[in-house]
């Protein structure tokens, strides 16, 4: 995943029901398919406030990297997949993650 500053990222103002899904079914398969459901250990609920996001829920910490809590999950204009979470001092990051990235995760090795 590459750390990138806000400024270089231009969000959608409104997500599609198709984005929404595709977002929930992207972060199933990012937190490795569990058997019960995105909705149970990551619950997510769609918000317009400032850019358009797929929200955690305040009261669950969804840990990545040991030291980072997940906030959102987003789409760019760029149709980018973009990560926000809250470092170990509380500061607001966002990650870009790539399809390469997602493969090389689950143990696929693309070849063009």
């Amino acid at each position: 995943m590459n750390t990138v500053t806000v400024d270089k990222l231009a969000f959608k103002k409104k997500l599609s029901m198709i984005e929404q899904f595709t977002i929930k079914d992207f972060l199933f398969k990012w937190v490795g398919s569990p058997p019960e459901g995105i909705d149970d250990i990551l619950p997510l609920a769609y918000s317009e406030y400032v850019f358009a996001k797929m929200e955690a829920n305040q009261e669950y910490a969804f840990m990545i990297n040991e030291n980072e809590h997940f906030r959102y999950a987003t789409i760019t204009e760029n149709e980018q997949i973009v990560i926000g979470f809250l470092d170990y001092n509380n500061e607001l990051k966002h990650r870009v993650i790539t399809i390469d990235e997602v493969l090389n995760e689950k143990g696929y090795n693309r070849r063009y």
